[in-house]
């Protein structure tokens, strides 16, 4: 498997569908909403693709200041494509780009509580949240 990471590569609603169903993280995303879909892409300004060949097999979409925060929408893998360190790498490289000095955080999802201390991310006890309407 010889991957390609690409930072800020246009993908499609279709190809962000796509890794959100084949990932998992589509129960947890607005799949019935295109235009929500769209603008969650339009709005990051900064993602992180892998890529095997033409086929989207990882993404991390964020929303950063550059200076003191950086918040991780979405780290998505195709489950053909887990356990192989495409996660992990996604977060490196995302941690790279942002510097040091900025704090990555993130929301997991329920069936990834888990990952995240395996690759070395501390738990906040400290975090409040306004919920979405919808």
């Amino acid at each position: 498997m010889s991957l390609v990471y690409r930072v800020n590569a246009p993908i499609t609603r279709e190809q962000f569908e796509g890794i959100l169903y084949a990932s998992g993280l589509a129960e947890r995303r607005p799949m019935h909403d295109a235009g929500r879909l769209q603008r969650m892409l339009d709005h990051a300004n900064l993602t992180l693709t892998a890529w095997d060949g033409e086929r989207l097999v990882g993404v991390a979409r964020a929303l950063t200041d550059w200076s003191f925060c950086c918040y991780l929408s979405d780290l998505a893998v195709d489950k053909e494509y887990q356990r192989r360190g495409i996660g992990r790498e996604l977060i490196e490289r995302m941690q790279a780009l942002i510097g040091e000095d900025v704090m990555l955080l993130l929301v997991s999802a329920p069936a990834a509580m888990d990952y995240y201390p395996h690759i070395g991310m501390e738990k906040m006890e400290r975090a409040w949240y306004i919920p979405r309407r919808s």
